[in-house]
């Protein structure tokens, strides 16, 4: 839907409309989720734009602090709230619903098509780095807070962040509907504190709003060299977690993250930082624990404790958005099946992957163990938020020519532009390759090749399948003449393409010369949007002798059920009996083909993920009782 005004209302005559409960409700969860994370750079980031040598003068801090508002303004509110939500794909945001939306809706080469998936699957894959960053470097730079309100409990630092990290991890199982009316809550009153901690400052020292000229972050630039080049690092921290924005779409919609950032978060940031900037004018000695300094001696354990509040909400965000990407490229068909528990009754996004969820944990207190201070992950922090944005953007500039119609030289140079400033952060942050960025780039590659390894094999795994299953007409000549005894009962055997026969149909008449006299052929198919009303999941087709064919849709935060496709395909008119079914599924045994087959480690990869990944009879919500599996051994 557009959201231009039509012709014949111009703006200014429609008055504002009310704000209704049901939007003010999203807005506040969109704090507590979408912007959980964004919320929390406060606490380190401005501090780290003095970490290389840069002395805290009263030109270097109203230069840095231009470099953060307008970097906030260019890329957070420019690019990613008034372009990016635009490009959504059914309604639903993410760089991964970005990657479908340009396979679907634009025509490439099918060269260029391949390099366009593999740059999303790669900002997908660079996610998951995040995921364990963030945890890690928010919550520890809450606990740092401890060395000032009380010295003596400074070695606990790292105790009591691991001792967090563990209860938010372990009350994954538990969902977050509990909590869920709380995070919003937690993240406004966060954001008031940063808002009144800095305008507390500002008062004090009134000339730091002279860092809103541009001019101030241009002339910094030039006279600093490249030290003010370095210090580009840290600016880049205060915009980790903008990528929320666009994967949260599905949840909020446009308008109540537009409002979120516009009336709460941005405001409340800018009055933080430029607060700090005040103290920093006031007290250049200040800048080794610069967030919990801007409040009075007796404030810093409310301080301390609301701070800590808001990093566990912060990285509860990035964990559930880490469940939700991981589904969706279940779904997508480029990662193997996990378990997938659902915790809520009444919303069906809100799930538990306990193998992700643990692995997360591990990586998380290992990067604590390994790197100790929020200063020293910080290094790690910026590649793979800086690459995810730079394949937003390639993407996005797609999209705006091919589907919106921009013209050639609009596009060029607003996206030109992102991807100049954004160019600026990548040079500066792989210069921290070598000392703790090189973790989340070596996080996304391995997973990227984990992706590339399962796409390709599932693909070669489809092929084998397919020269080894029968056509409908070759089966039918067989029951018309009367060659395949028949048994009473009904079998439903679960196949991937609803255009041909599952192999183990010819597996079971191979064996047994024989077939149950009631045949349900079923393929659930993962669409692209979210959800599927029951109304149009089910496709139900008579072939004829018995035989039904059922072809279900599904949306990538459905839960695929196959008892439950049953029972649908029975209201649509599939006339088998009201009896147990026998599932019938296929297992396949993989070996490395001689010719044109994988590499071996690949080949070895592929296996391994297949022997571990969900049983279809779990993924599918199959009676393990009711469980018939056909083995076949397979070349890739």
């Amino acid at each position: 839907m557009s959201e231009a005004p039509t012709p014949s209302q111009p703006p200014s005559a429609a008055p504002a409309a009310p704000l209704g409960p049901t939007t003010r409700a999203l807005t506040l969860a969109a704090l507590g989720v979408v912007f959980g994370d964004i919320g929390t750079s406060p606490l380190y980031a401005f501090r780290e734009c003095f970490t290389h040598g840069l002395t805290p003068d009263p030109e270097n801090i109203l230069g840095i602090l231009s470099l953060i508002l307008w970097s906030l303004l260019l890329i957070v509110t420019g690019k990613y709230l008034f372009i990016v939500l635009r490009a959504d794909h059914r309604g639903e945001g993410g760089l991964l619903a970005l990657l479908r939306l340009v396979e679907e809706r634009i025509k490439v080469p099918s060269r260029r098509r391949a390099l366009i998936v593999a740059f999303g699957l790669f900002g997908s894959a660079l996610f998951f780095g995040d995921g364990m960053i963030t945890p890690a470097i928010s919550v520890l730079s809450a606990a740092e807070g401890l060395e000032l309100a009380a010295p003596r409990l400074a070695g606990a630092v790292l105790p009591l962040t691991m001792a967090l990290l563990f209860g938010l991890f372990w009350f994954q199982s538990r969902g977050t509907q509990q909590v869920g009316t709380v995070l919003g809550w937690v993240t406004l009153a966060w954001f008031l504190a940063l808002a009144l901690l800095g305008l507390n400052w500002i008062v004090r020292e009134p000339a730091i709003l002279a860092a809103a000229n541009p001019a101030v972050a241009a002339r910094f630039l030039l006279h600093s060299g490249a030290t003010g080049l370095l210090v580009l690092g840290g600016v880049f921290l205060v915009l980790t977690g903008a990528e929320a924005l666009y994967a949260d779409l599905g949840h909020f919609g446009r308008k109540p993250i537009r409002l979120a950032w516009l009336l709460i978060a941005f405001p409340a940031l800018v009055l933080n930082y430029f607060g700090q900037g005040a103290l920093l004018l006031a007290d250049p000695a200040a800048a080794e624990h610069l967030f919990f300094r801007m409040a009075p001696p007796s404030l810093y354990w409310p301080l301390l404790i609301l701070a800590t509040a808001a990093t566990l909400v912060a990285s509860q965000a990035v964990i559930s958005g880490v469940y939700s990407l991981t589904s969706q490229l279940m779904h997508h068909g480029s990662c193997p099946r996990m378990e997938v528990r659902h915790t809520s009754d009444s919303h069906q996004g809100q799930i538990y992957l306990p193998l992700v969820n643990w692995t997360l944990f591990c990586a998380t207190i290992a990067l604590i163990l390994t790197f100790r201070s929020s200063s020293a992950l910080a290094g790690a922090y910026g590649m793979a938020v800086v690459l995810t944005m730079m394949i937003t953007t390639v993407l996005t500039w797609i999209v705006a020519r091919s589907l919106w119609s921009w013209p050639a030289v609009a596009a060029a140079a607003v996206f030109g532009g992102f991807l100049a400033i954004e160019s600026a952060f990548l040079g500066v942050n792989s210069l921290k390759i070598l000392h703790s960025g090189w973790f989340p780039l070596l996080v996304g590659v391995f997973i990227y090749l984990l992706f590339s390894v399962w796409r390709q094999g599932r693909k070669k795994l489809a092929g084998a399948l397919g020269r080894g299953a029968i056509e409908w007409s070759e089966l039918q000549a067989d029951l018309r003449a009367g060659r395949t005894a028949r048994l009473p009962g009904l079998a439903v055997f679960m196949g991937g393409n609803p255009e041909t026969l599952p192999y183990s149909v010819a597996h079971v008449i191979k064996h047994f010369n024989a077939l149950q006299e009631h045949v349900v052929l079923m393929t659930l198919q993962m669409e692209s949007e979210a959800t599927v009303p029951d109304a149009g999941r089910v496709e139900v087709k008579k072939l004829g002798h018995g035989v039904w064919r059922v072809v279900a849709r599904h949306g990538f935060r459905d839960e695929p059920s196959a008892p439950r496709v049953l029972k649908l395909a029975r209201a649509q008119g599939l006339d088998v009996p009201d009896v147990p079914p026998t599932w019938v599924l296929g297992r396949e045994s993989l070996v490395r083909g001689r010719r044109g087959g994988m590499s071996p480690w690949r080949a070895a990869a592929f296996a391994f993920m297949t022997r571990n990944a969900q049983s279809a009879t779990r993924h599918f919500r199959i009676p393990p009782g009711q469980v018939l599996e056909t083995g076949v051994q397979l070349e890739i």
